[in-house]
C-alpha cells in the first residue's frame, strides 16, 4: 500500500520535472518509508540533481505521504 501512494505522488511531482525535460522512476520502497528513485532525463547527472532530489522530491512526497521517511537517488 506504501508503494502505491508514492507512485500516486509521484504522478503530481512529475509534470514539474517534465516541464525541464527530466523524469523520475521509482525504483523501491522500503518498509521503513525510504523511497529509491532514479531521476533520468534532463535531470539525470544535472547540477541541480541532488536539490531536486531533497528539497522537491523528498519534500513534496513527505507531505503527501507522511510514511516516507527519507528519499535516495539511485
Amino acid at each position: 500500500m506504501l508503494r502505491e501512494s508514492v507512485e500516486e505522488a509521484l504522478k503530481t511531482i512529475r509534470p514539474d520535472l517534465e516541464a525541464d525535460g527530466g523524469d523520475v522512476q521509482l525504483v523501491d520502497v522500503s518498509a521503513d518509508g525510504v523511497v529509491k528513485v532514479k531521476l533520468t532525463g534532463a535531470c539525470r547527472g544535472c547540477p541541480m540533481g541532488e536539490m531536486t532530489l531533497k528539497e522537491g522530491i523528498e519534500r513534496q512526497l513527505k507531505k503527501l505521504v507522511p510514511e516516507v521517511s527519507e528519499v535516495v537517488g539511485v
